[in-house]
């Protein structure tokens, strides 16, 4: 369901490698480098010679219809369908029982088991000059003609609500009621993310914002965050040089490790600025949900960054 709720203040853009980073794992696998099943034993398919019906195809995509199609072929990014001149690809992610299953060490086995299945699909992107057809099996859930319809009122800075459907290291996919959005990773929280289960579940509600409509490719760039304060706005006059404040250890890494404050911004205490003997590594004096108490080296809110020390003296019980 849609709930409408305009936002005063101009909308962020989307650049390019938003999208790209979205994309890159699927897009490698498009095509040409799916396996076949011939006899016993798995080849390459030949795809050169599968050209779409591209009237049918865009028919299918305008019109949001479902068609059924057989699967012929797969790989790790998906599985490759076709039937009555179509032909094209579906994305691991828009495969019913694969949703959850993005970590899956067996998942060749699992797409192996798709091999000579029909499959109810929606075209969700047709790209004739990049000779680029992908489909959905996910989207043909919803009833044809829908996909249409919620395009048509969707806008940049409308506040939408969906289910989690799809959880990916790259980002969230939530099911719109016939469209899916996208939340990338770096819309998720005004903090750090080390991936997109620190924030949301599997089947969770959530109300996210619009960011960016694409109706030709069938996406929509949606943001979690900026329903929310940004607590970096006011950072460069609630915090000064030299103050010392609570925070819980977030993330530890090599050179050091991010801690959280209150308000909710996020500061790398790097290695140099821990109290290490030579023997001792970060992950010997601090550990991730550790309350500790730090001193602000220096606030750059702009590029919401924050060089913080750590004092163990002053640490929380």
């Amino acid at each position: 369901m849609v709930n409408y709720r305009k936002n005063e203040k101009q909308m962020p853009e989307v650049d390019e490698s938003w999208w790209e980073s979205v994309l890159a794992e699927e897009e490698r696998y498009v095509a040409p480098s799916a396996k076949r099943r011939v006899g016993n034993m798995p080849a390459k398919a030949d795809t050169s010679k599968q050209i779409p019906n591209w009237t049918e195809v865009r028919d299918l995509y305008h019109e949001d219809r479902i068609v059924n199609l057989e699967v012929t072929g797969y790989n790790r990014g998906g599985v490759l369908v076709e039937g009555d001149g179509l032909y094209g690809f579906v994305p691991y992610s828009h495969l019913i029982e694969m949703a959850s299953e993005s970590d899956n060490e067996n998942r060749d086995d699992d797409l192996e088991s798709y091999l000579g299945r029909t499959l109810k699909l929606k075209v969700i992107e047709c790209a004739p000059e990049d000779g680029r057809v992908v489909f959905s099996e996910r989207a043909a859930l919803a009833e044809p003609g829908i996909r249409m319809n919620l395009f048509n009122t969707l806008e940049p800075g409308q506040s939408v609500t969906g289910s989690v459907t799809n959880i990916t290291d790259f980002g969230v996919f939530i099911d719109l009621g016939g469209v899916e959005g996208l939340v990338h990773i770096s819309e998720l929280s005004w903090g750090r993310v080390s991936h997109p289960r620190q924030i949301v579940s599997l089947g969770e509600k959530v109300e996210a914002q619009v960011l960016e409509i694409s109706p030709e490719r069938c996406r929509v760039a949606l943001s979690l965050k900026r329903l929310l304060p940004n607590p970096w706005e006011n950072a460069g006059t609630d915090f000064s040089v030299g103050q010392t404040v609570p925070a819980v250890i977030t993330s530890v890494v090599s050179y050091g490790a991010f801690a959280r404050l209150e308000v909710g911004v996020e500061g790398l205490i790097h290695a140099s600025e821990m109290p290490l003997d030579d023997d001792q590594t970060v992950r010997d004096v601090v550990s991730v949900d550790q309350d500790v108490m730090v001193r602000i080296l220096h606030v750059d809110a702009a590029n919401q960054r924050m060089g913080l020390s750590l004092n163990l003296d002053g640490e929380n019980a």
